[in-house]
């Protein structure tokens, strides 16, 4: 999947029904999985986390190469509002099953409101539909929209169980907005590395679960998002377009996930989780994360 492939399937949204549908090729029915990762090469961070304080945790996976780097890799960092693009997957494979409909309406009531509410606040009163309100989760990361969304697959454990459908086993859910961003123990946690093997399958691989119109529609959300201009977006060389979702914790976490398509070849997979002092500015939370994705990129001989 390299940049061009990527922007030419948004086409297919243009014909994407509204009605139940099923994956023609599903997870038994691809041929292979990914290529095998020799080993996780260290990327040192340490002199970036020195000058700014903080827990900076990096994985990234250039999938031409299959060459991989990681920074605290294997630890876990809470994961904030990366987890709804995760979210928007699990969503449309039910769609694909036949278990939800993108068109059906959902009443929104000020009973489900909570900070952070730009898609669902103007909707109080009416109704939105699947689509929409996944549109804001991943778009505006309209924070009710997701907790609607884990209510109606049936909540926190069909959630859960869509990450160990996907071969996660590590990936904790516990909680929903807003209190799953409060650091509690290993609650809403993720492994930067296992956050990178998820985009994968999902996005790049020939063994993804996701329909090509499902992986389009996913995409192109990831990538008109307004979010987080000064994250990944701000690291990633000229001509490259990225697909990515941002999380943010008032007191310090600050992350962003994605992919990055360069004009030609194939993806680069990257996540970031930086759990800067509470004292921090917000700005300078963010050009870490810049910062992080240029040396990952410079790495790996792109940049």
């Amino acid at each position: 999947m390299d940049r061009r492939s990527v922007l030419s399937g948004l086409g297919v949204i243009g014909v994407m029904g509204c009605s139940p549908r099923t994956n023609a090729a599903g997870p038994r029915d691809q041929p292979a999985r990914p290529s095998a990762i020799a080993e996780v090469r260290p990327l040192d961070l340490s002199a970036l986390e020195t000058r700014n304080g903080g827990r900076l945790g990096l994985a990234v996976l250039d999938t031409a190469s299959r060459a991989a780097l990681g920074w605290r890799q294997d630890e876990r960092f809470v994961y904030c509002s990366t987890f709804k693009m995760f979210l928007a997957a699990a969503t449309l494979l039910r769609v694909q099953a036949g278990q939800e409909r993108l068109d059906r309406a959902i009443p929104i009531t000020r009973a489900d409101m909570i900070s952070h509410a730009p898609t669902t606040e103007p909707a109080i009163g009416s109704t939105l539909t699947i689509e929409q309100l996944m549109e804001g989760t991943v778009g505006l990361s309209d924070n009710p929209a997701a907790n609607i969304l884990i209510r109606e697959m049936g909540g926190l454990d069909a959630f859960r169980a869509f990450y160990r459908g996907i071969g996660d086993e590590s990936t904790r859910v516990d909680r929903l907005e807003p209190e799953m961003n409060r650091q509690d123990g290993d609650k809403d946690t993720i492994l930067p590395r296992q956050s990178v093997q998820n985009m994968e399958r999902l996005l790049v691989s020939g063994a993804t679960p996701l329909s090509a119109e499902s992986k389009a529609l996913l995409t192109r959300w990831m990538i008109e998002t307004p979010t987080g201009e000064g994250r990944i977006k701000a690291g990633a060389p000229a001509g490259w377009t990225v697909a990515h979702k941002t999380g943010t914790g008032g007191y310090g976490p600050v992350n962003d996930i994605g992919i990055l398509m360069p004009p030609s070849g194939e993806p680069v997979v990257l996540a970031i989780y930086y759990h800067a002092t509470p004292d921090s500015a917000p700005g300078a939370r963010e050009t870490v994360i810049a910062d992080a994705t240029r040396l990952a990129l410079r790495a790996l001989g792109h940049g």
